[in-house]
């Protein structure tokens, strides 16, 4: 069996975030249409539910982003590792803040713009995050 490290833990809980925070996005979308129907006050219910665990869930993708990069410091002098690195913080800043306007969205179509930007985007900084891993 292979060894347990601080490695595996930092990808561990980092992946775990993620989950929370990109499947989430994507489960509570799709739901959209069937919470709709069940009445007009029950996708904004289940999206401040889900918030409670999203934002949680997205300050340790932060805190264990920052860990991830100081513990692949050897990697930080390779151009190509630095440049996906920084698409992915990029990304990562994008669904951030994309799913805080999300929030304050007063209109069903900034709540679908910025829904999508928010998810979007962190489909695409967990693709980075992958390419970085290796």
């Amino acid at each position: 069996m292979l060894a347990f490290s601080w490695d595996t833990v930092r990808l561990f809980v980092h992946i775990v975030a993620a989950t929370v925070w990109v499947g989430g996005q994507l489960t509570l979308a799709a739901l959209v249409p069937t919470l709709r129907a069940l009445g007009s006050e029950v996708p904004g219910a289940a999206a401040r539910r889900f918030n409670q665990v999203a934002w949680p869930a997205f300050a340790v993708l932060v805190l264990t982003g920052i860990w991830n990069i100081g513990a692949e410091a050897d990697q930080q002098s390779h151009r190509g590792y630095q440049a996906t690195l920084g698409v992915k913080m990029f990304l990562v800043l994008v669904s951030g803040l994309s799913a805080f306007l999300h929030l304050r969205a007063l209109s069903r179509t900034w709540l679908a713009v910025w829904g999508a930007v928010s998810g979007l985007s962190a489909l695409g900084a967990t693709l980075f995050g992958v390419l970085l891993a290796g």
